[in-house]
């Protein structure tokens, strides 16, 4: 029984050894790109399997700060177990169908992170998630899209954004999200556990590029509250979404 704690303990600490390791090489890679890398992880509130997930999401998140752009969407296929996930919104589990398609997955499932639009793995998992994001990071680009202004005012975020490339067959999509929300779940899989979420996306809006507006809007919705901290993303896609592009920016309250 001493000899099989041993290992067990030996196993834990070169795991941890390997995911530190793993981490400041992944770290000293993508300091030298300019173009964001984006993670969209699906997730629900209802789903058991799926903490751990939201947990690597917001370590990644504060890791790479400027490097990684981390997205939680929250789907609402869960909530008929018992708890009614409060950002669960059926568009969110429609765009991952579409990711479905395009991956050509014969169902969907929580959690699933997809890494810039174009392959997908469980969320959970941290060996994979740092060696992909290093993979993404070698030979990146500079950013084709930047942010330049966000303004608040009376509940409408007014945005401008510019293209450094084309914009044919390419769409900007604009999302806001919550820096971070913890809930007190009453039921359902994770019934008595406090959920601690972050970058969750309350809001997301298609925008046709062309080549004179370069102005858009989102409205906040009601979920939102006073106190809640907000960050705008506008993601270059393209149609068959690819991401090509992304920045973000803190919205002053």
């Amino acid at each position: 029984m001493i000899k099989k704690a041993i290992i067990l303990s030996f196993t834990f600490f070169a795991l941890s050894l390997y995911t530190l390791y793993t981490a400041n090489e992944v770290k000293s890679v993508i300091q030298e790109n300019k173009n964001p890398i984006v993670l969209e992880l699906f997730t629900s509130q209802g789903c058991s399997s799926c903490p751990p997930a939201d947990v690597l999401l917001k370590q990644i998140k504060n890791k790479f700060p400027n490097d990684v752009i981390a997205l939680s969407y929250h789907v609402d296929y869960w909530d008929y177990i018992g708890w009614k996930d409060p950002f669960s919104n059926q568009a969110h589990a429609k765009k991952q169908r579409e990711y479905g398609r395009k991956f050509d997955q014969r169902s969907i499932y929580t959690p699933q992170l997809v890494i810039n639009g174009k392959e997908h793995f469980v969320g959970s998992n941290s060996s994979i998630l740092y060696s992909k994001i290093k993979e993404y990071s070698i030979g990146n680009r500079e950013n084709p899209v930047e942010l330049c202004g966000v303004e608040l005012s009376n509940g409408t975020i007014s945005f401008s954004y510019n293209t450094i490339e084309n914009i044919n067959d390419k769409w900007l999509r604009a999302v806001l999200v919550i820096n971070e929300r913890e809930t007190q779940v009453k039921r359902g899989e994770n019934k008595n556990r406090t959920l601690r979420n972050s970058n969750i996306v309350v809001a997301e809006k298609m925008i046709e590029l062309n080549s004179y507006e370069r102005e858009s809007f989102l409205t906040i919705p009601d979920l939102v509250t006073n106190t809640d901290e907000l960050t705008l993303v506008v993601i270059l896609e393209t149609q068959n979404h690819d991401i090509v592009g992304a920045a973000q920016k803190p919205i002053g309250r």
